[in-house]
């Protein structure tokens, strides 16, 4: 042939051994390429299951410590060579010197080898006695003499360093003696606060009566301080005898406690006019007294001790009226044998209360729980004492011997009530959920409820989720349905860039740029649906009239152009509207109306501004899944539908959107995902403010916004550190529970309408 091809002849037949050898190498390539492709693909699969599972066990183990139960571990026992029974102890923060007051004065006791150095001459001591004891675990204190005098002092424990070796020594910093019973009753139960004003001591000098001496110290601009003492009685109307005092720092409060198991309050914010509040029942059971009364750090709870051994916590509490009045908080797990020690943490809400029968309960006052128990050698105790890093006790028994436990409890402060239910805090009328970290003082009390923060996580999602869904199903159903595929090209691209925008970039704009402008537009907004319904419902009605050769020169599906000016008219009515609103209905300021009326107030970063920057970031991805799911319904059941007489509104509402159901659902709770795990946007739009209420014109705090605010500048490994992962576990646990159920939802309903 001319252009070259060649015909077989009669028996001639084509060479097949070259193309079967080809064949079969590429065969033997595509196999190996698709060995390979799915090894890479499960090995993927199988790093990403690999590496989230590891994401869990990292928080999961910084988060296990926070349930770890308190631990003691009993060392070393010694017996000091006291003179007569201890009324009090002390201990240094490294647990090596006992401070022990007995009737000749303060020892020195060495906890470490049981060396006892002499006991501190006391000034002014003469022939008296010391028979009572202030608390000295928290500085100064007093000591009560047999002739009716009181030697306030104070105990230091200085360290140095010589030689790079630490050593801790004891040292008694006393003041002259102070006359507080002119008839020389022994003082067996002193109370003593140091305050700016002064030193207040307060003694029980008989059954019933109290002797409160204030001493005023004026510094004049030359010359040295005047001290001016002032000396009054004061007679407690209760049943029995007095048996316990015990006076707040601040010498505000005065509180007896006696052998009919009542507590007198005396107030002393007016020292001139002592004023005694009504006596309360605190001992817990009727026939038993108040045995031991003492402060938690911070002055501001009572706890008391009773003979039949129970333990309970009080708060002095304002009422409405304006009236102080004392409330039992928590009641303790209780003794067997009446209390006789109380001592208190100065690091935290703890405390450690001993009875007579030798064994010694920790407790934490702000949970109301005992977190351990141990029990001392030998006969009962007559103090204790609780180390100053809260990670060791002391108890000391009448013979002197002396017990020692090192206590590990880093995180007493939480336990599920503490994080997931209502805690009674201080100051606090009744007991709520809060969240507050940190504080401006050393006698803070930490609150680490973790319900605000889940509240304001799923708050925020909700009115996300609010603007987002409706927009973004009814976009994405006119996109697949109805809109021009012109249109839709430019439409559906251009929404899926949206998703790309950075969330902090958002989170700007929102809290610096649209939050005020809302501000000023408030009314109009929630006009807005009202004018641009029947605006659209109005245009789409009248564009039924529009002449037929005129609407042929728009191409079907592009129509909906026309509706933007009308948007446009309808936005500017509504605030317009809102305007004239405010003035004539919301008396010209519409925040003022929501105070004085609904008792809401509006804060110019709140849950609506959030609304609608997550909802513009949510918009996208709903967006997406949803149309992808619509465009994707087989054409033959469409197809049908019309042939079968359905208008084309019906055919997507009842085959279209039930088909799609599964996709669709897919797409929301994907955005519920994204909702929940979101930071920035919420961080900078919000007032960050872990409120729980619904309303709209108030901020919020999520989960993920308060772990990255708090977690840079939480102490590595401590409680505020630990319940921050424990806020992403739970935020893990959300998204795994909700992901879980979508799928099975979702597959539930493609098995439903996959038949058709």
């Amino acid at each position: 042939m001319a252009d070259g091809t060649k015909f077989l002849a009669p028996g001639e037949s084509y060479d097949t051994a070259r193309p079967r050898a080809v064949s079969r190498e590429r065969v033997g390539r595509r196999r190996l390429i698709d060995q390979v492709a799915r090894r890479l693909v499960t090995l993927g699969g199988v790093t990403i299951i690999a590496s989230i599972l590891a994401i869990l066990v990292v928080i999961s183990a910084e988060v296990y410590p926070l349930i770890k139960p308190a631990t003691a571990s009993p060392e070393r026992t010694i017996t000091a060579g006291l003179d007569s029974t201890p009324l009090a102890a002390a201990v240094d923060e490294y647990r090596e010197i006992a401070a022990l007051v007995t009737a000749s004065g303060v020892h020195f006791v060495s906890i470490t080898d049981g060396t006892e150095s002499p006991a501190t001459p006391l000034n002014g001591l003469n022939s008296a006695r010391v028979v009572g004891a202030s608390p000295l675990g928290s500085g100064s204190f007093v000591l009560g003499l047999s002739d009716g005098r009181v030697i306030p002092a104070e105990v230091k424990f200085p360290v140095s360093f010589p030689d790079g070796r630490r050593r801790v020594d004891a040292e008694l910093a006393m003041q002259d003696p102070i006359t507080v019973d002119p008839e020389r009753h022994p003082i067996t139960r002193p109370a003593y606060a140091s305050t700016p004003n002064g030193p207040v001591i307060a003694a029980a000098v008989s059954s019933k009566e109290l002797t409160l001496v204030t001493v005023t110290e004026t510094k004049p601009l030359i010359g040295s301080p005047v001290k001016q003492e002032s000396c009054q009685r004061i007679s407690l109307p209760v049943d029995g005898e007095i048996t316990a005092l015990a006076l707040d720092g601040r010498g505000e409060d005065l509180f007896a406690g006696t052998s009919s198991g009542q507590v007198a309050r005396v107030d002393l914010r007016d020292p001139n006019s002592p004023k005694i509040a009504e006596p309360v029942d605190a001992a817990g059971r009727v026939g038993t007294g108040v045995s031991a009364l003492g402060f938690l750090n911070g002055d501001r709870t009572l706890v008391v001790g009773s003979s039949s051994g129970a333990v309970s916590s009080w708060q002095v509490l304002q009422t409405a009226g304006g009236d102080r009045r004392l409330v039992k908080i928590h009641d303790f797990a209780p003794h067997a044998d009446a209390v006789v020690g109380f001592a208190s943490s100065r690091r935290d809400k703890g405390f450690v209360t001993a009875d007579a029968s030798g064994v010694v309960h920790l407790h934490y006052g702000t949970t109301g729980q005992t977190l351990l128990t141990v029990k001392t050698e030998g006969d009962g105790v007559t103090a204790v004492a609780f180390a100053p890093k809260a990670d060791g006790i002391i108890a000391v028994n009448a013979a002197g011997r002396l017990s020692h436990w090192t206590v590990r409890n880093p995180h007493p402060e939480i336990t599920w009530k503490s994080l997931f239910g209502k805690v009674w805090y201080e100051g606090y009328a009744a007991p709520a959920y809060v969240w507050q970290s940190t504080g401006g003082t050393d006698d803070f009390e930490a609150k680490f409820s973790l319900v605000p923060l889940i509240y304001g996580t799923l708050k925020g999602t909700f009115y996300a989720l609010l603007l987002a869904i409706p927009l973004a199903l009814l976009g994405a159903l006119y996109a697949s349905q109805f809109m021009h595929p012109t249109l839709k090209g430019i439409l559906k691209p251009t929404i899926e860039i949206m998703a790309a925008l950075p969330s902090v970039v958002l989170g700007f704009l929102a809290g610096l740029w649209l939050a005020p402008l809302v501000e000023q537009v408030v009314p109009g907004l929630f006009l807005m649906p009202l004018v641009l319904t029947p605006l659209i419902l109005g245009g789409v009605y009248c564009w039924r009239f529009v002449p037929p050769a005129l609407r042929k020169r728009l191409r079907h599906g592009t129509e909906i152009a026309l509706l933007i000016p009308i948007v446009l008219f309808g936005a500017w009515l509504s605030f317009r509207l809102g305007g004239l609103v405010e003035r004539v209905l919301l008396s010209g300021d519409y925040r003022t109306w929501l105070l004085n009326v609904l008792g809401l107030t509006y804060d110019q970063r709140n849950s609506l501004v959030v609304g609608f920057a997550m909802g513009f970031a949510v918009i996208p991805i709903i967006f997406t899944i949803a149309e992808d799911s619509l465009a994707n319904v087989p054409q033959h059941l469409i197809a049908g539908s019309l042939a079968l007489g359905a208008t084309r509104w019906q055919t997507a509402i009842r085959i279209v959107l039930p088909t799609a159901s599964s996709g669709i659902f897919s797409g929301i709770m994907i955005g519920f995902g994204r909702a929940v795990g979101e930071t920035m946007i919420v961080l900078m739009a919000t007032g960050n403010t872990p409120v729980m209420n619904w309303s709209i014109f108030s901020g919020f705090r999520a989960l993920s916004a308060n772990i990255a605010v708090e977690l840079p500048e939480a102490p590595e490994g401590g409680t505020l550190f630990r319940v921050l992962f424990l806020a992403a576990l739970l935020l893990f646990a959300m998204t795994f529970v909700v992901n879980t159920a979508a799928e099975i939802v979702r597959l539930r309903l493609r098995r439903k309408y996959q038949q058709l």
